[in-house]
C-alpha cells in the first residue's frame, strides 16, 4: 500500500504542476516531510532529483522550440553551481556539528521559504503586467550570476526555488517574452537540480525508490494536469494551493 500511496503522491503533484504551473519543490517537499514522514534532509535530495527527472522532457522541448536564451543559461549556472556547492556543502557542516539538529535548520527555512514563494507566485501577474513594457534594468553577466548563486544556495540547501525564485528575479530585471523566459527558467534548473541532487547523492541524501515511484505518478499527472488546465480556473486553484502552502510554511515555522 505505502508503493501506491508514493506512485498517487507523484500522480496529485504532476497533476498540480500541470494545472498551475507552480514548481514541483514547493509541492512535493512538504509531502515529503509531513505525509511520508521522511527526514527533512533525505527529502530535499529526493525532491532535487525528482525535479531533475521532471524537467528533462520540457527542457528538450524548449531546447527544440528555440525558447531559450542559453547565453543566459551559462550565465545563471555560472553563479547557481558554486550557490549549490555552498548550500549542500553547509548542510554537511551542520550534519557533522549537530546531527539529526540539521533538520530542524532545513524544516525552518523551507517554512520561510514556504511563506516567501507562494506570496511572490500570487502577485506573479501583477508584477509581470507591471515589468511589461519596462527596459531592461540589469544586463551584466555579474548580476546574472548574483541571481544565480542566490537561487543555487537555496536550492542547495532546501531543493525549493530552482524555477520559483529564479523566475521571479528574471521577471524583475530582464524583458523577455514569456516563452523565452519559461524555457530559460527550465533549462537552467535541469542543470542546477542535476548538479544539486548528485551533490546530495554522494551525501547518501536521496531515497532512489521513493523518487521512482513518485516520477512513474508525475508523468501521467502532468499530462492530465496540462490537458485540465485549459478545462478548469486554474487561477483560483493557483491561488487556493499558494493559500495551503502558505499555512504549510506557518506550521512549519511555529509547529
Amino acid at each position: 500500500m505505502l508503493i501506491v500511496a508514493k506512485v498517487v503522491i507523484g500522480f496529485i503533484v504532476g497533476v498540480l504542476i500541470g494545472m498551475t504551473g507552480v514548481g514541483g519543490g514547493v509541492l512535493l517537499l512538504p509531502i515529503l516531510i509531513f505525509a511520508l514522514h521522511v527526514a527533512p534532509i533525505v527529502a530535499v535530495g529526493s525532491d532535487a532529483l525528482f525535479n531533475f527527472l521532471t524537467k528533462i522532457g520540457s527542457s528538450y522541448v524548449h531546447l527544440s522550440k528555440g525558447t531559450v536564451r542559453k547565453n543566459l543559461v551559462l550565465g545563471l549556472a555560472s553563479g547557481s553551481i558554486p550557490g549549490s556547492l555552498l548550500g549542500v556543502g553547509l548542510l554537511r557542516a551542520l550534519r557533522q556539528a549537530y546531527g539529526s539538529g540539521v533538520n530542524t535548520f532545513i524544516t525552518t527555512t523551507v517554512g520561510v521559504l514556504l511563506i516567501l514563494v507562494p506570496t511572490l507566485l500570487m502577485f506573479q501577474s501583477q508584477i509581470e503586467e507591471r515589468v511589461a513594457s519596462r527596459p531592461p534594468t540589469m544586463k551584466s553577466i555579474i548580476g546574472v550570476s548574483a541571481i544565480g548563486l542566490l537561487a543555487g544556495f537555496l536550492v542547495g540547501m532546501t531543493s525549493v526555488g530552482s524555477g520559483s525564485i529564479i523566475m521571479m528575479l528574471l521577471l524583475l530585471f530582464y524583458s523577455f517574452s514569456p516563452k523565452v523566459m519559461v524555457g530559460t527558467d527550465i533549462v537552467h534548473a535541469v542543470l542546477l537540480t542535476g548538479v544539486t541532487s548528485l551533490l546530495h547523492f554522494k551525501m547518501g541524501n536521496v531515497n532512489s525508490s521513493l523518487v521512482g515511484l513518485l516520477v512513474i505518478g508525475s508523468i501521467p499527472g502532468g499530462l492530465l494536469g496540462s490537458h485540465l488546465s485549459t478545462r478548469m480556473p486554474v487561477p483560483w486553484l493557483r491561488r487556493l494551493l499558494c493559500a495551503v502552502l502558505l499555512a504549510t510554511g506557518a506550521r512549519m515555522l511555529w509547529a
